[in-house]
Order: structure tokens, then C-alpha cells, then sequence
């Protein structure tokens, strides 16, 4: 996803793609992206006899629903930090949710949901990195720039700062870091003045008033091309509220450890920022370590996973063409290697 784009979310949908007519929330249910990709390229590691697949981000449980009717002996572990997504998810797949662990946690607290779902072995993972349809389309959330809202902005309603709170108490230097760290917002030192020059007339609650700030705050030139204005600030306070590139950071070494031999972890991202981590975690566990002035490959050196993927593969125009909110994703996947091809002893 390119970097002023805003992420999508588990269930293809992209908060940075043009306002669609709101529907009610779950009048209709969104077809992941990637669907057939993803089930493609974990199917030899979840078909066999007692498989497990972590689902870390379930969401409304699109992926997890067309796993399940894949492989009639998978078990899934679902894990959200969204209760609600929990409740809705088991709702879903209705009897198939007999096959699924759920689990309320951050998908970085892989360790202890594995011990939770009492789970030693794991054979795949999958990552659908972002907001989900389900916290887009409730007008209370706050995601979505397109309609107003209460800035809220959390994944877990059940604990946490809200946007609102970053945006009323943060210093303009912590709010300029946190638009052009996550959002990479050039303009972000205008638009955290424009925050505090509001916040002393009041407290910023107004999702649309936001939109506002941010859209005067740009120059008009800048304003023409690439969007709505607002979509790099609300995808930062999103990922400031909710830590995501932190519980990214973790989470990848924790699935890498996790997987077994002959596992797959496939992962989709939405923006720029996440798809850099990883690829660079990805690169860590595929390449040979082996110093370069020596002969021969070191065993202890060698890798330990092999890519699935050249780069990062997106969505084709017919997908797009259905479903615009694919349109920034971006696909990684690896293979843990076996002790032979990796050459450890």
C-alpha cells in the first residue's frame, strides 16, 4: 500500500477508497481479498489430518469460514482483540465454529493464545493486517473519515486511549511524530497546530471536524491529487490508538517460531509501513548467513524458511474492479524449511 494510503481491513474493505453508500453494518458480508491466493498457498501445510491454522486477525471470519469448508479436519484458532468481531465471527460460521478456538487477545500474544487454545503445533498462519469491516462500518467506531463519528478508533473498546485522547492531549511535537511516522504526512506540523488552535476552543470529539482541520490545513495544490486529505491522519491515529506496528514487530518472530516444519504464514498488508516490516522479517529467516569469505554453506547459517512469494503480490483488475477496496493490498508468504533443507543439524 502505497504511503498516504489509509490500511483496509480483514474483510476487504479500504478506508481509504472512495465513500461508498453506507450500508447498514452486516447487511452484507465482503468477500476477503485475496481469498483464493490465500487458500492456495496454505493448503499444503492445513490439508492434512489434525491441522491447525491460526487466523490472527478473524474479523467477521471470511478467511477461517473458507478455510474450514476446505480442509474438512482443520481446526482454526481465531484470535481478534475485537470482542464484538469474536461474537459475530462464531454467529457466522454457525456450526463450523464448533472447529475454532476463539481467542480475545492482540495477535502479538501468540505464545499465550497457543496455550489458551491448548495448542503445541502449528501448521499455518495467516495475517490480514488492518481494520476490519466490522469496526468500518459502525458509524460509533470512528474509522472511516467518510462519515461522522465519535473519534474513538479503537479495536478493543474495552480498554485503551482514543483517538479523541491523542488528539486532546498530545504536545504538537507528539502529534507531528505521530502524522509523519504513521500517516507519513508532510504536512503534519500544520495540522497539529490546527489541532491545538481547536482543542483550546474545545475538545476535538468530530470525526467530520477533523476531516475539516486536515483538509485546510493542506495546501490546495496537494489537496487535488491522491484522495481525501485526511486518509494519512487517520490511518496514524488508527495505528498510534491501537499500537499495530508494535504488535506487528512481535508478532512476526513469535508466528515464526511457532510454525512447524513444512508451516506457512501468509500475511496481507495495506500500507506501506507494515508490508516494510515484513519483508524485512521475511528476508531475516530466508537468506544464507553463512560469512561471505568462507566456501562452503554453514549448516547453522542457513535459512530457515523460503519465500512463496516474489516480493509482494496484489490483487488482480478484475478483483479490483469488484472490489476497490483491494486495490492496496499486498501478499507475503514463506515456508518453514525442514531440518535437511535447512541444513540444521
Amino acid at each position: 500500500m502505497a504511503a498516504d494510503e489509509q490500511a483496509c481491513p480483514h474483510a476487504s474493505v479500504d478506508a481509504g477508497a472512495a465513500p461508498e453508500p453506507h450500508v447498514p453494518p452486516h447487511s452484507r458480508i465482503h468477500r476477503p481479498v485475496l481469498l483464493d491466493r490465500c487458500l492456495e498457498l496454505l493448503a499444503p501445510a492445513i490439508s492434512g489430518p489434525g491441522a491447525v491454522v491460526v487466523d490472527g486477525t478473524l474479523g467477521l471470519g471470511g478467511h477461517t469460514a473458507a478455510m474450514l469448508a476446505a480442509h474438512p479436519s482443520l481446526t482454526v484458532v481465531g484470535i481478534d482483540r475485537d470482542p464484538d468481531a469474536l461474537r459475530r465471527a462464531a454467529e457466522r460460521l454457525g456450526a463450523d465454529a464448533g472447529r475454532v478456538r476463539f481467542v480475545h487477545a492482540i495477535y502479538d500474544a501468540i505464545p499465550d493464545a497457543l496455550v489458551q487454545a491448548d495448542v503445541d503445533s502449528v501448521d499455518g498462519f495467516l495475517f490480514d493486517l488492518g481494520v476490519s469491516s466490522l469496526q468500518l462500518d459502525e458509524d460509533d467506531r470512528g474509522f472511516s473519515y467518510a462519515r461522522d463519528a465519535p473519534l474513538d478508533m479503537r479495536m478493543d473498546t474495552s480498554r485503551g486511549i482514543t483517538a479523541a485522547d491523542v488528539l486532546n492531549t498530545y504536545s504538537h511535537g507528539d502529534l507531528t511524530r505521530v502524522l509523519r511516522t504513521y500517516g507519513e504526512e508532510k504536512f503534519a506540523p500544520r495540522i497539529a497546530s490546527a489541532i491545538l488552535r481547536e482543542r483550546e476552543k474545545a475538545p476535538l470529539t468530530s470525526s467530520a471536524r477533523l476531516v475539516e482541520l486536515v483538509r485546510d490545513s493542506i495546501p490546495a495544490p496537494a489537496r487535488r491529487t491522491g484522495g481525501n486529505p485526511a486518509k494519512r491522519t487517520f490511518q496514524a491515529l488508527r495505528i498510534e490508538v491501537n499500537g499495530e506496528l508494535d504488535a506487528l514487530r512481535d508478532a512476526l518472530p513469535a508466528a515464526l517460531d511457532a510454525v512447524r516444519p513444512g508451516g506457512r504464514i501468509v500475511v496481507m498488508s495495506y500500507q506501506s509501513l507494515e508490508d516494510r516490516l515484513v519483508k524485512q522479517a521475511f528476508a531475516a529467516v530466508t537468506q544464507d548467513r553463512t560469512p561471505p569469505e568462507l566456501p562452503v554453506v554453514l549448516p547453522e547459517y542457513g535459512p530457515r524458511f523460503r519465500l512463496l512469494t516474489r516480493g509482494a503480490e496484489v490483487a488482480g483488475p478484475e478483483e479490483i474492479e469488484a472490489n476497490p477496496r483491494a486495490a492496496s493490498v499486498r501478499l507475503r508468504a514463506v515456508e518453514r524449511l525442514g531440518t535437511s533443507e535447512s541444513g540444521v543439524t
